[in-house]
């Protein structure tokens, strides 16, 4: 019998909260045991395996994600959208860097799947700042791979204390931003 209290849910969001403590990459059932009070097999009354707990950070992960963007985009179109959902997603992937990391590469066990279901959603939200461009649907998904890369590489090399060198980095994430918009707003 599980620990009294003790839910799936919460085996899930202190696995993430481990992830982004230790990194995802040393993500274990052990320190999770740990971290819980609980001895490890007892993990395996909430989630089936290792594999099963790094899939449900990243449903988690983009979960949070989706929602975030989906508040801070609400009622913003063009460069608005477009800053506000970069952002977001870099404040997100520096907040929760193990997490976001267990989303990259994550495979979808079908389109029910509850990760792709809320991936859907993230990218649901990066269409609709492509929208607000008049990009070509036959040109979206070169668009939102772009973007994708743009704001992944920009998020993961800050959260990774990579821009050490003079010059702030706010100041470089706005230049992008506004580069972004120009390259958007030109005509194809």
């Amino acid at each position: 019998m599980p620990r009294a209290g003790l839910s799936t849910a919460d085996v899930v969001a202190a696995g993430a909260q481990l992830a982004d403590d230790i990194g995802f990459a040393n993500l274990a059932m052990a320190p999770l045991a740990e971290r819980l009070g609980v001895r490890t097999p007892s993990l395996y009354k909430h989630i089936d395996s290792l594999a099963d707990l790094q899939h449900a950070v990243a449903t988690l992960a983009m979960r949070e994600l989706a929602e975030a963007l989906r508040d801070a985009m609400q009622g913003r179109a063009g460069r608005d959208a477009l800053a506000a959902f970069a952002a977001t997603f870099r404040a997100y992937v520096i907040a929760h860097p193990g997490r976001y990391t267990a989303s990259v590469g994550a495979e979808f066990t079908g389109t029910d799947d509850p990760l792709y279901l809320a991936s859907a959603k993230v990218l649901e939200s990066m269409a609709a700042v492509l929208r607000g461009y008049d990009i070509p649907e036959p040109q979206m998904d070169h668009a939102l791979r772009t973007l994708r890369c743009v704001f992944h590489g920009f998020a993961t090399i800050q959260a990774a204390n990579g821009f050490q060198w003079t010059g702030d980095p706010e100041t470089s994430f706005d230049w992008m931003i506004d580069f972004l918009d120009r390259g958007l707003s030109s005509p194809r």
